[in-house]
C-alpha cells in the first residue's frame, strides 16, 4: 500500500512541474507599439514656397537612399519682385477712357524664375513614433533663368489734333519715355499683366537654397513637412527689375529668407 501512495504522489509532483513549466514557456509578449514602420524608396512632392520677395511652385522627385536621407531633382517656377515695388492707384478717369488701374511706379520689367537642380534632405532626429514629427536639414542647387518681361504703363500724351485734350499711350520703359515713365503725373495707370509676353529675354544664373525641415508623420505614406531658410539666386548681370536712379540701382544677384509647405507620397 505504501509503495502505491509514492507512485501516486511522484506522479502528481511531476504533473505540477509541468503545468508550472509550460505556463512560463507559453505565455505570451506583450505587443510592441513602437516600430519603425516601411522603409520606402520613392518620394515625390509638390511644393509651394512663400519668400522675402515673391513665390515659387515646384516639382521634387527623391530616392530614399538610407534611412536618414533622401537625395531629389528639382524643377520650378515662381516669380521675383523688387523689395522696393509699391502698388499704387490714381483713381483716375480722362475724358472717354476707362478709370485707371493699379500699377507698380518706376517698374521697369516682371521676372519669371525657372529652376532645375539637385537636392539633399537629411534627418538628424530619431524617427521613432509613427506619428511623430522628424527635424532635418535641406539643401539644393542648380542653374535657373530669368524670363525678364517688359513692363507696360499706359502714359499720357497732350492731343494736339483732334477733339480729345488727352491721349492714352500702352508704353513700356525706353530712353525716350523715361522722364514720362518716372514722372507720376504722365502715368494715367497699369496695363494687363500678360502685355509683354512675346518681348521676353533670357538671364541665366544660379541658385541654392539652405533650410530647415519639419516633417510630421515620417513613416506615413503621405509626406507633410514645412520648411523654413534662406535661398540665393545670381544671375550672369543685373537684372532690371527697376528703374535706375542716383538712389536706386538692380543688382546681379536677390537673397530671399522663405517658408515652405511641401505635400507629396512616397511609394517603393
Amino acid at each position: 500500500m505504501k509503495f502505491y501512495t509514492n507512485i501516486i504522489l511522484s506522479f502528481l509532483c511531476f504533473t505540477i512541474i509541468g503545468e508550472v513549466a509550460a505556463q512560463k514557456t507559453f505565455q505570451p509578449k506583450s505587443y510592441q507599439t513602437n516600430w519603425k514602420g516601411i522603409i520606402y524608396r520613392k518620394e515625390k512632392a509638390v511644393e509651394l514656397r512663400l519668400h522675402t520677395n515673391g513665390f515659387l511652385l515646384s516639382y521634387n522627385y527623391g530616392k530614399i537612399t538610407t534611412y536618414y536621407k533622401t537625395n531629389y531633382k528639382h524643377i520650378s517656377i515662381g516669380y521675383l519682385k523688387d523689395f522696393r515695388e509699391k502698388r499704387q492707384n490714381k483713381n483716375e478717369v480722362v475724358e472717354f477712357s476707362n478709370r485707371s488701374k493699379t500699377f507698380v511706379f518706376g517698374k521697369q520689367n516682371s521676372i519669371i524664375n525657372l529652376r532645375a537642380g539637385l537636392g539633399v534632405k537629411r534627418f538628424l532626429s530619431e524617427k521613432a513614433d509613427r506619428k511623430g514629427i522628424a527635424i532635418g536639414y535641406d539643401y539644393s542647387y542648380g542653374p535657373s533663368i530669368a524670363l525678364v518681361k517688359p513692363y507696360y504703363l499706359e502714359l499720357k500724351y497732350i492731343n494736339n489734333q483732334g477733339d480729345l485734350n488727352v491721349i492714352i499711350r500702352e508704353e513700356k520703359y525706353d530712353k525716350t519715355n523715361a522722364n514720362k515713365f518716372t514722372s507720376h503725373k504722365d502715368i494715367f495707370g497699369g496695363t494687363s499683366y500678360f502685355k509683354g509676353f512675346s518681348e521676353m529675354s533670357l538671364t541665366p544664373g544660379i541658385f541654392g537654397k539652405l533650410g530647415l525641415f519639419f516633417s510630421m508623420g515620417a513613416f506615413d505614406k503621405y509626406v507633410k513637412s514645412i520648411e523654413t531658410g534662406i535661398m540665393v539666386d545670381i544671375y550672369a548681370k543685373k537684372i532690371p527689375i527697376m528703374v535706375e536712379t542716383e538712389l536706386i540701382s538692380n543688382k546681379p544677384y536677390h537673397i530671399n529668407f522663405y517658408l515652405n509647405f511641401l505635400f507629396g507620397k512616397r511609394s517603393n
